[in-house]
C-alpha cells in the first residue's frame, strides 16, 4: 500500500530538526542517517519503494539540510554532539528499536549511537562508510594533514572537501557513465555548502572527523563481540574509500551480507531498485 512522505520537524536539545516519515509507526523501524554534504533528502529513493512496507525515519543533523544551523560559536559541530542530539531525537519520537541505515557520515553518527544505547539497535545497515583506518584510502592526505596541522591545511581542506569539483565526484567517483547521474544531485549539495556560514560549520565537523579514526578500534571491537546482523551495501565506483572496506566489515563480522553495487558514493543514485530489495529481504529476515 503507498504511503506519502511526511516532512515535519521536532524541537530537540533547543533545536529545530527536521526529518522524513513514512509507513505505519507499528512496522518495523529503520532509521536512516545521511553523509555529507547530503541530508534526509538522500533517502527519497528509498522512501518511495519501501515507505508502504516499514516505518522509515530520516533526520536532518544540526547544520544540514532543513535543521537549525546555528554559528559554530553556539554549537560545537562534533560527532559526539550530532550523535547525542540524534540519540534525543530517537526519544523524543519514541523510537526504542530500528535497525540502523548508516551511509558515509552516518558510520560515525550511528556507531555512537549504538554504543550509547546497543539494546536499541536490532541491525545495522552500512552503505559506503568506514570503520576501519585503511579504508580511507589516499585521498584522505590532506584531510589527515589537517587534522595535524588545521591553521596551515585550511584553505587546501576546504578546496578538497567542499569545492564543486569535489562534491561531483563524490557522487560519479569513476564511474565511465556519468550520464546516469542527475547534475541537481551535486549542484544542489553545493548550493547548501555554499549558504553563509556553512563552510565554518563543514570544516569544525571535519576537524572532528580524526577522533572517529582514533574510535574505530573500539566499533571493530564491538562488532567482533556482539556479531550483529549486518548488511554492508558498497558503490563499485566509490572514490570517497578504499575498496578493501567491505571485506573489512566482514573480517569483524563473517555474517555479514556484502554486496558490491552498480554506483558511487551515494549508491541509491543509481541502485536504488537494488537497494531496496536487499534492504527488504533483510528486513523481513528479521521478523
Amino acid at each position: 500500500m503507498a504511503q506519502h512522505t511526511l516532512y515535519r520537524t521536532v524541537q530537540v536539545d533547543g533545536l529545530s530538526i527536521f526529518y522524513r516519515e513514512a509507513g505505519p509507526k507499528d512496522a518495523p523501524t529503520l532509521l536512516l542517517l545521511h553523509g555529507l554534504p547530503s541530508s534526509s533528502r538522500m533517502f527519497e529513493p528509498l522512501f518511495s519503494r519501501l515507505g508502504g512496507e516499514f516505518h522509515l525515519v530520516a533526520p536532518d543533523y544540526p547544520g544540514f539540510g532543513h535543521s537549525d544551523a546555528p554559528p559554530p560559536k553556539e554549537f560545537a559541530y562534533t560527532f559526539d554532539h550530532i550523535a547525542s542530539v540524534m540519540d534525543h531525537f530517537t526519544e523524543t519520537l519514541g523510537l526504542t528499536r530500528y535497525t540502523l541505515y548508516m551511509q558515509d557520515y552516518g558510520g560515525p553518527v550511528g556507531f555512537r549511537m549504538v554504543l550509547a544505547h546497543p539494546e536499541r539497535a536490532q541491525a545495522l545497515i552500512v552503505q559506503d562508510a568506514v570503520a576501519h583506518n585503511k579504508g580511507l584510502g589516499a585521498n584522505w592526505k590532506t584531510r589527515r594533514a589537517f587534522w595535524a596541522d588545521r591553521a596551515a591545511y585550511e584553505t587546501a581542506l576546504r578546496t578538497n572537501l567542499l569545492s564543486l569539483a569535489t562534491t561531483r565526484t563524490r557522487h560519479i567517483g569513476n564511474d565511465p557513465n556519468p550520464e546516469r547521474y542527475d547534475p541537481d544531485l551535486w549542484t544542489d549539495e553545493y548550493a547548501f555548502l555554499n549558504k553563509p556560514g556553512e563552510a565554518d560549520i563543514q570544516s569544525d565537523l571535519f576537524y572532528d572527523y580524526r577522533t572517529n579514526v582514533d574510535a574505530y578500534p573500539k566499533w571493530q571491537a564491538w562488532m567482533q563481540k556482539t556479531q550483529p546482523r549486518l548488511l554492508v551495501l558498497w558503490g563499485k565506483y566509490e572514490a570517497s574509500f578504499d575498496p578493501s572496506e567491505p571485506e573489512a566489515y566482514r573480517r569483524d563480522v563473517p555474517t555479514a551480507e556484502v554486496h558490491i553495487l552498480d554506483g558511487g558514493h551515494f549508491a541509491l543514485d543509481t541502485a536504488a531498485d537494488e537497494i531496496a530489495e536487499l534492504v527488504r529481504n533483510f528486513m523481513n529476515a528479521s521478523k
